[in-house]
Order: structure tokens, then sequence, then C-alpha cells
């Protein structure tokens, strides 16, 4: 009998690709908290505490192990360097997304993922395997990387309703 939480590639693509679903919509909300907040930082702070007490809950749910600090403590430096990512994304999410909007915002941000990724694929960095560039690798992303310039070409600003411009007026303010 198969484990019924083993997906194929392909429903594991499907689950990537509903949690990317998701990026947008965090990048706006983030936005939204930072000027209600009045700083950026404060927004950033506030995703991680929500994270926090949204992962609690199903840790214990899971009856997961206790972490094994004593083998963390060995890791290497770079193996840290998610937290630090995670605060840097969040918080250039929340300043950016108002001034670029969400598709520039994150199509610049799968472009560099896109290019990094293929450096990290190449180089079998932070302890993942190998998997060598070639001309379809490197067609592929150089397509996305075309994409986020004609989406940043074809963007116009449109005027801010009626309704928001003290919002807008805060955005422009606060970072």
């Amino acid at each position: 009998m198969t484990n019924p939480l083993s997906f194929s590639a392909m429903g594991l693509a499907l689950v990537a690709l509903v949690a990317g679903a998701l990026v947008p919509f965090q990048a706006g909300s983030n936005a939204a908290l930072g000027r209600a907040l009045g700083h950026p930082l404060w927004a950033t702070v506030v995703s991680l505490l929500v994270s926090l007490l949204m992962v609690v809950p199903v840790l214990i749910a899971l009856r997961a192990p206790a972490p094994l600090l004593g083998q963390a403590a060995r890791l290497p430096l770079w193996a840290w360097f998610g937290g630090v990512a995670g605060v840097i994304y969040l918080t250039a999410a929340l300043m950016l997304t108002p001034r670029l909007g969400a598709t520039t915002f994150i199509v610049s941000v799968i472009a560099g993922q896109m290019l990094t990724s293929l450096l990290i694929d190449h180089f079998g960095l932070v302890g993942l395997p190998v998997k060598p560039v070639n001309v379809g690798r490197i067609a592929g992303v150089a397509l996305i990387c075309a994409g986020m310039l004609l989406v940043q070409w074809f963007t116009q600003a449109q005027p801010t309703p009626a309704g928001n411009v003290a919002s807008a007026a805060r955005a422009g303010s606060s970072s």
C-alpha cells in the first residue's frame, strides 16, 4: 500500500503552485499591515510572529519531536541564512509592492529566484545535488527574465482611486 501523503512530481508541483499563488497576497497584506503599523519593519515582526503562532499548533498536533539543537549548532553558517533571507524578502515585499504593484514585484522576485536557483543547481550549493546548466535551462530562465522586462515595460501607473489617496500617501512616505 502506498503512503497517502506521497505525491507524484505533478502533485508536488501543484502544491508548489498553490503555495506560490499565496505569495502575492502575502506581499499585499504585509504592505497594508506596514502602512497601518506606521513602519514596514513592524509588519515584518508581526508577520513572523503570526507565522510562529501558525506553526506551533501544527507541530503540537503532529507530535513532532523536539528539535535536535546539538546537530543544528554544528551546521555551517550558510544553513542559518533562511531566516535572514525571510526577513529581507518580507521587508522588500511590503516596501516595494505598493510602489511596483503585485505583478511587477512578484515577476521580479521570480526572475531573481530563477537566476539564483540556476547557479545553486549548477554548483550544488547549500547541500543540494548538482544539476548542470544546459542550453534548455538557460533558455527557460532567459524567457522568465524577458517576461519580467515585458511586464515592467507594459505596466503603466494608474491614478489612485479617491478612497485610497490617504493610504497611497502613507505608502509613499513610510519607506
